[in-house]
Formats: structure tokens, sequence, C-alpha cells
């Protein structure tokens, strides 16, 4: 980037929405409608800006996952910022913005997630003239940190309420007070305003994060001072040192001065000014924020006098003040009301301080009753998001409630047009109330998650079972969930254990209630949760010593054996007790990525610097593969249905990048020519005719960088995102569902987890909307009149009106008309029988007699695992050769999604007919327990050649509570139990209850109980 002057660098850089590139390259795109897996809020919202003259107009700004607009028809959050991409993906973090009182379709940002090296691109100052649906961008010359230290304060940007063409920007780093004078194309710095700042949290910080200099924290204009069309001449800035913290200018920013007998000794979180009193009101707090500050006050500046006065609802000398002031708001139509929020209090709540009388007195909006007792003016439903109460259901203290008001509250805001209304941020959501004055009267104010539509949770790993809730979450912050309905919002996160980071989850293929998920415990301390219940009830399993953080975690085929690869541990270990004991594995590099097989049991993979590992042995050792010209690891997956199939997604723009294919479990593998970089790739439900699962992948093909999908093997590829969703830092967290052809479920770093389902047919090429990688974000100008705009406009998620060009009908989502029809009145001339295997259809074996099989050239799956699926699932007749005297069309047609898997089981076809009746495998046996009216049922779920799992199923036939214990006859040798502890003596199992589940209830059972054997 090139600097013209050190004072008054000018600097616009032009994003389109609209840039062609040769479409003979451009890879076919498919519409595809995106929307977000509910969850409603989960991160930290430091920013809340009503507009000062139109009402119901309000912007929300996030540190990670962008800004957003009210819409008040729908009572809901408009995302604004989907179109930030890969490479620019630090614009998601939001540091201040700013919205028109003049010509309120004006919108500003100032954009950056970090400050140092976290964030390879300098930050921007992007501005709407259409309320956000369409954005052009300003680059600055230096960074902008959205989830740095200090995001709460501000604003940062503020607008001239007189001459609105002028704009202010504090920034951070030592960077000073910037200004621009044509609606925030191009921005000078104010050279005359010479305080930085000079408060790091902590300056020594050698991660190179509390020690960034927080800058210049927020502007206000006084609008008397000035006449519409003309520069208001006081405008007040607030800094980052606590000697000398508020500026003042009277000549429209021309000179600045310090304010004379200003407090010290503090930081000053907010300044807001009563222009209808000219008052100004500060909040300050003794650190930056937002998770600390334990001393502050609230000051008035009286304009006309320069008398300061302390109207601290409790004062920074209290013994009673453990905490600093952050929040400020005034109420625009009765400006002697104020209120402000603690900065962070953590025990027992959140207070808020409400006053009408300009603050000579407070009240809160909780009082002590003589401990632990408390009186509350508020009452606080949580209903439409009933996971804030973070799985606490009941306090240990009782003065702790066990849902709180919050904390970080930064941005506390009353609506300038309606004084009942109040909205407040969280480190979690969004709050906010419609009778807020009843504060005043004695009445009860009735406070509501107000979040709807604003996602902000990082996803760090999601699954897809075949079978259970559609997807499971793993998360930084609140832990992860379990969504029985994508929209819905989940009553729970994941509890008993509930990890404040879960960082890996996976369920074991042939046994998909078997799940296992691993997080962070503290922030020195790993974990582990297992569930075989599918996740509606999970237990903390034991953990190796050593391990600070969770890692990354793999569930054999069957569920009997477990390999994790925890943080700040020495090795990877393996688990054949399902997490109780472990084993330090042989041949594996600590902090591997480990995956297993999703058909064999006996092998797990892993894959770490540029060498790929096989164990045969149900992870007990590992061996490197002979493979070669591997990239770095970054993230890898075994297909569903085939064993041994791998792909393998990694590298770099400085390394070999791309897309990596072994059929061979790893010994070889083969790099495609036709994908040119890959970070992520996952599998789904394959195609109507297609027995190989679809394949999707986070990278990029024909030079543009997206979410692309094949139905092919990776013979051909559809992107399936555009340009105005592309959701910043996305990816590290994939899964397609195995049940619906065509979704994916996608994480993102900041916007939540979504998922996208087609929405249209292919066209043949993208190059008009899809070019996001060809674009020139480092031109320079001296004019915004150049600049086009990029649209994120929520319209273009169900555009399906791409016409299917002809080059595109031998895509999955184009078929012949007539021969649907044909196919749908067409008999069958064979019946056939095939696998019903939770929803998708396979050959069923021939000559394997137990669990997966690969057999002419196709996976199959044996009659006995099949059948030992719950029902509806297991063994279906299927048309085998259909009737000669159907005919085809050559004309083709576009057929829905939604069409496609309605037909896809008239297509579904085989060559393999069982010619023998299958080998059975005893699939029950009932035996009375040594406790009188208890009996065990058991059922084989898997078997295998060297062995086999059962699940156990307890019942108290009595009528009184037992503490159980049975007996069983098994096969084998146990090597792993579940739900109970055992002992073998012979072919004698005796169980036993655990805590949990030892009292046993007369006429109920328990059903969470198995094991696996060795023959």
């Amino acid at each position: 980037m090139k600097q013209r002057s050190s004072l008054s660098l000018v600097i616009s850089s032009i994003l389109s929405g609209v840039l062609f590139t040769n479409a003979s390259m451009a890879a076919p795109y498919e519409a595809y409608n995106w929307n977000n897996v509910r969850i409603d809020g989960g991160g930290f919202v430091p920013g809340i800006i009503f507009n000062q003259t139109e009402p119901n107009l309000i912007y929300a700004r996030t540190d990670i996952g962008g800004a957003y607009r009210w819409d008040e028809a729908n009572k809901s959050w408009v995302p604004l910022l989907d179109w930030v991409g890969w490479d620019n993906w630090g614009w998601n973090g939001v540091l201040s913005m700013a919205t028109d009182p003049v010509d309120t379709n004006r919108v500003y940002a100032a954009v950056g997630m970090y400050t140092n090296s976290w964030d390879p691109n300098n930050g921007a100052i992007i501005r709407s003239s259409d309320k956000g649906k369409t954005w052009q961008v300003t680059k600055l010359p230096f960074k902008v940190g959205g989830n740095m230290p200090g995001r709460g304060m501000g604003e940062r940007l503020s607008i001239d309420p007189n001459k609105n063409n002028i704009i202010y920007f504090g920034s951070e780093g030592g960077n000073g007070l910037w200004r621009s004078t044509d609606f925030g194309a191009t921005w000078t710095k104010v050279s005359s305003f010479t305080n930085v700042g000079n408060y790091a949290q902590d300056p020594t910080d050698v991660n190179d994060y509390l020690n960034h200099n927080q800058g210049v924290l927020w502007i206000t204009f006084d609008p008397k001072s000035g006449t519409a069309g003309s520069v208001s001449q006081t405008i007040y800035v607030g800094v980052a040192d606590k000697e000398n913290s508020i500026y003042r200018s009277t000549d429209g920013g021309t000179t600045w001065s310090r304010i004379a007998g200003q407090p010290t000794g503090f930081l000053p979180h907010k300044g807001v000014y009563d222009q209808a009193n000219g008052i100004l009101y500060i909040a300050t707090s003794d650190t930056g924020g937002p998770y600390d500050g334990a001393k502050g006050d609230v000051w008035k500046f009286t304009a006309s006098t320069g008398i300061w006065t302390n109207i601290s609802p409790i004062l920074s000398s209290s013994s009673d003040l453990y905490f600093g002031y952050s929040g400020l708001t005034i109420d625009r139509k009765n400006p002697k009301t104020l209120m402000v929020a603690t900065q962070v209090s953590w025990w027992p709540d959140a207070i808020f301080f409400r006053t009408t009388d300009g603050g000579i007195t407070w009240t809160r909006i909780w009082d002590w009753a003589g401990y632990p007792s408390k009186t509350q003016r508020y009452v606080l439903d949580i209903t439409e998001v009933p996971w804030l109460n973070f799985g606490v259901t009941s306090s240990s203290d009782p003065a702790v409630p066990t849902v709180k008001l919050g904390w970080m509250n930064e941005s506390v805001e009353i609506d300038p047009h309606n004084s009942n209304r109040l909205l407040y941020g969280t480190g979690a959501t969004i709050y906010g109330t419609e009778n807020l004055t009843a504060w005043d009267t004695g009445g009860k104010v009735l406070i509501k998650p107000t979040v709807k539509g604003l996602e902000e949770t990082a996803i760090l790993d999601v699954v897809s079972p075949p079978v259970g809730a559609p997807v499971y979450s793993a998360m930084y912050d609140v832990g992860g969930f379990k969504h029985d309905d994508v929209t819905k919002v989940p009553t729970s996160m994941y509890t008993n254990p509930n990890f404040g980071g879960n960082t890996s989850i996976d369920y074991a293929e042939l046994k998909p209630a078997n799940m296992v998920r691993v997080g962070s415990i503290t922030s020195t301390t790993g974990g582990i949760a297992l569930t075989t219940s599918s996740g509606s009830n999970w237990w903390q399993g034991q953990v190796p010593a050593g391990v600070t953080s969770g890692g990354n975690v793999a569930l054999s085929a069957d569920g009997s054996n477990i390999v994790w690869a925890p943080g700040g541990a020495t090795g990877v270990y393996v688990s054949t007790t399902f997490g109780s004991t472990w084993t330090a594995i042989t041949g594996l590099p600590a902090g591997a990525i480990v995956e297993a097989d999703r058909v064999n049991p006996s092998k797990f993979y892993a894959w770490s610097g540029n060498i790929f590992y096989v164990s045969t042995d149900k992870g007990l050792t590992f061996k490197a593969s002979p493979a070669t010209n591997l990239p770095a690891a970054r993230r890898f997956k075994a297909v569903f249905g085939y064993e041994g199939d791998i792909w393998l997604a990694g590298g770099s723009d400085t390394s070999v990048y791309g897309l990596w294919h072994s059929t061979d479990s790893g010994t070889t593998f083969t790099k495609l020519t036709n994908v040119e970089k890959a970070d992520n790739v996952t599998f789904g439900k394959a195609a109507p005719g297609q027995t190989y699962p679809t394949i999707f992948i986070i990278g990029q093909v024909d030079g543009v960088r997206g979410v692309y999908r094949s139905t092919d093997q990776g013979s051909s590829w559809v992107r399936i995102n555009d340009d105005q969703h592309q959701y910043g830092n996305f990816g590290d967290a994939v899964s397609g569902d195995p049940r619906i052809f065509g979704r994916l479920y996608l994480g993102t770093n900041g916007r939540g987890l979504l998922y996208g389902d087609s929405a249209g047919a292919i066209s043949s090429s993208s190059s008009s909307s899809l070019s996001s990688s060809s674009r020139s974000n480092s031109s320079v100008a001296t004019s915004a009149s150049s600049s086009s705009s990029i649209t994120p406009s929520s319209s273009s998620r169900s555009s399906s009106s791409i016409a299917p060009s002809s080059s595109s009908r031998s895509s999955s989502s184009l078929f012949s008309s007539s021969s649907l029809s044909s196919s749908s009145s067409s008999a069958c001339s064979t019946t056939l029988e095939q696998c019903n295997w939770y929803g998708t259809s396979y050959p069923l074996c021939v000559t394997t007699l137990s669990g997966w099989g690969y057999e002419n050239n196709k996976s199959c799956i044996s009659r006995s695992t099949c059948t030992s699926q719950p029902a509806p699932f297991g063994v279906a007749a299927a048309c085998g050769v259909t009737s000669s005297s159907s005919s085809l069309s050559s004309s083709s047609v576009p057929v829905s999604s939604s069409s496609l898997r309605s037909s896809s089981s008239s297509s579904v076809s085989s060559s393999i007919v069982s010619s023998r009746p299958s080998s059975t495998v005893s699939t029950s046996s009932s035996v009375s327990s040594l406790s009188g009216g208890v009996t065990a049922t058991l059922k084989v779920t898997s078997d295998w050649n060297s062995g086999y799992c059962a699940s156990v199923t307890v019942t108290n036939a009595g009528t009184t509570n037992v503490n159980w214990q049975t007996s069983l006859s098994i096969t084998g040798t146990l090597n792993n139990i579940w739900g109970a502890t055992a002992t073998q003596s012979g072919s004698t199992l005796t169980l036993k209850g655990l805590e949990w589940n030892a009292i046993l209830q007369p006429g109920k059972s328990i059903t969470d109980i198995g094991f696996c054997a060795n023959k």
C-alpha cells in the first residue's frame, strides 16, 4: 500500500459485487438457500446503536460475527456482512458503527478483528447508503481490533449531526484521531489532535494481545454548537489515558484542549452528551474491559460552568465498590433520566442503576434484603432462548440467580424514540424490555432475549449422524448443542459435563447412539464426555495426566475404542473401556489429527506434519504410511460406507495445496487436478441414482474460493455458495447430512452454524457473481465515485431463476422428464433386497457374513449387521431390472431437490443378489438377575469376525426399588463396558449399576448399558 504522506493519507479500496472472469474457466454454480441452525446469540455484543431521528432503525455490532440491523416487523436482526470472505475475514470484527441522523440511509462501520499478527489484513471503514444492503470499502493504513481488549468502549465512529459528510474515527494502536469530509470515502489523520492514548492492559504481554494501546475511544458532538449544513463547533473526545482522558474542540475540530478539572485515574468507557441541558456524562473503569474492571466512577461535566461533578451510584472510594462502570445511556425524551451498568459484576449478578434527577439519586435493578435475599425490579424471561441458564437449574449460592442479567454490559441503550424500550448487550446475548418506566412506578420490568437472527458462535466441529438429531455441534464459549430441529433454539447446551468450549465431537458410524466429545473444563484442563443415548445423557470420562485442553477425538465404527489427541499432553491415547482408562499410543506424535474408519472398527487414521498414519488394531498402535508428497496436516475424513476410503484436504500457498484421495486406507493418495486448494472435506447423502456419498469441500476451483459439491467422486464440482454468502473465516467445521441429499452444515468463526439446501438448477458459469478471489482489494483511488457495491441482499438467497445451460445437463440436478415418469410407472421384473442403512440404501453382502464388506467393487453390508438396526431400517426390497417397455425422452428439465429425493427410491438398483441364506447371529437372550425381580436382556448390535458389541436392558419386574446386579452368559472376552461396572468369570458376566443408575424403580428399565467383547 502506497502512502502519499504521513498525515493526510487518502486511500480508497473498491470492492465489486459483479466482476467478470473467463466464463469457460468458472465452475458451475447451483443456487442454495443458506440459513442458520438456530442458536440465537452466543457471543459478546459490545455495541447497540439507535438512529436518533428514525424510529426502529437500530444496529448491533459484534466482535467476531459481523454487524446487524433490526427488523421491527419480524422482531429479528438481519446480518449485513455475510459478503466478507476468506481473504478479508477479519472484517467480521466490528469495532464501531455510526448511523446518520440526517440521511438515515447512511451507515458506517470500522471493521477488523485483530491489531496483531493474527489478522493479516489492515482494517477498513465501510459505508452504505442503503442501510447496509450494499457496502463500499475504504481500507485503512493500520489494523483495527474488533476483538481486542477495550472493544466495548466507544462509539469510536461519530457523524456530525449538522454536517453529515463529516465523520470522525478514533483508532487504536497509537494511530490517533481520523476525519472524513466526504461521507467516509477518504480519511485524513487529524494532526492537531496529539494524544493517541497510552493505556495497554499489560504492556509486557508476550502473547501480543493485552499489550496493545487502546487508543482514542469515543467522539460526541454538541448539536447546538452548529446549524443544519454547518460544522458543529463543539466536539468531545475520550482517550485511553488515565491522566488526560477528555478533550474538547470549540472550533469545529481545528484545535483541541484537555478539559480542566477532569477526573483522573480511570478510563472513560462511555461519553454521552445531553444537548438539552449542555451536560457531558462519562462512565469510567480502571481497565478497558470487557472481562474485568474493579473500580470506577460516573461523572457529569456542565459545559456552561466548566464544573465536574461525581454522580456515581457507589463512589470508587467506597469499600462496597468492586466493579467499574460502563454501559451509559440517556432517555432523550427525559434527559435527566440516565442508566449506567456495572462493567463486570460477576457476583452475584450484574447491576443496573437508574436516576430520574440527573444523578442526584439512584435506584438499583435489584437490592439486598438481608443476605442472601434480594428484592427485584425486574422479571427475566428466557423462554425464547432457554439455554441462557447455561444448564443451571439450581444455584449452590442462594444469592446467585440461576439466570443472570448478564456480564460485560458495555452497551446499554434507551430508545431515543420510546422511553419504555431498552436494549443491552451481554457476553452471550441481547436482552430487551418494552416497559422500562415501570421501574419508576413500583412495577416489574419484563426483560427478554431480543436476539433472534443474531448468531455469533464460533464452531469448532460438527457431525450429522445417520439417525437421531440431525446435527451436533462443538463450539467455543457456550460449548455446543444437540439440535433436534435446526429451525428451533435448543432448550439446553451440553450439560453434565458442561465444558466451556468443546473442540471435537464424533459418533460411532455403526452404532450412532454412541458419541464422544472433548473440550476444556477450565483454561488449563481438558475433559471428555460420553453418551450411549445420542446425547440425551452424557457422563464425564477419565482424563490422562497432563491434558490441558480438548484437542480432537475419534470413535471406532462400532463404538468400542476411542482415540484421543488432547491438548497439552505428551502423546495420543486410546481407551478400550469407553473412557474409563487410557493407554498411550506408540508410533503417533502428540497433537495428531485423528479419525476412525467408518466401516472397519479396527481401523483408525491420523495425520501429523505431512505424514499419514494408520492403525489396524483399533488404535493401539499406528504406523506411518508410505504415501509421499502430502501437504502439512489440516483436515481429512473417511467416507461412510466405504472401508479405507479417505479424502484429505490441506496445504498452503507456499507449499503443495489441494485435495487428495485414497482407496487403500492411506497407503497411497492421488491428488485431484481439478481442485486448486482445499481446506476441509466432508460427505453427505448420495445423489439420486448414485451410491457413492456426495462430497463437499471448502476450497478453490477455477480460481474461485468457495463451498463446492461433487456427486461423481470428485470428477466435477459445483459451487454452492455465492459472493453474498461467504461468512468470513468459515469451514473449520463442516458436515454433510447423510439423510438429506445436498444438505451441508457449515461452521463459521463468528456467524454460527449454517445449513444449506439446494434452491435451484445448476448454471454453467458462476463468473458474474462468484469472483471473490479475483477482486482487486488493493487498488488506490482518490475518489469514491468509481466505487461499485457489494450486494448482500437477502433476496439473493432464494434465487432460482438461473437457467440451466446445455452443458449442465449431466449434473445430478437435471433429469429427463419422461424418464422420471417412466420409472414411477414401470414394473419390476426382478425384486432385489438391499440394506436401508439409516435411510441410505446399500447392497447386501453375499460372502461377508458380519459387519461391512467390499464386494464387486462396492461397499456392502452383511445381513446380520443390517438387521441389527432399529425399525424402520433394515433389509428392504428394491427394484432390480425394470421393464424394457419403459421409454426415455431426450429433453431435460430441472427438478427440485425434494422431487429428487422422493424419486430416488425407485432408481436404486443392485447387481448383487444373495444366492444363499445369510449366516445369522443370535441377537438376544434373557436371564434372571441375582437380585430378585430384575431381568436382563442382551441384544447383539454389531458383529464382525473377531468380536461383537451388545446392548443390555435391565428391567425391575418387582414391586420395590432395588440396588441392582445381574449376570449374563456371554461368548468371548469382555474388552469394553459402558453404563455399568462388570466382572467376568468364564462365560459369566456380572453387571452392577453405577452411581447414577444403581437404584432401579419397580416397572422401570435401564437401556444405556452395553459392552463389546473379543471372540
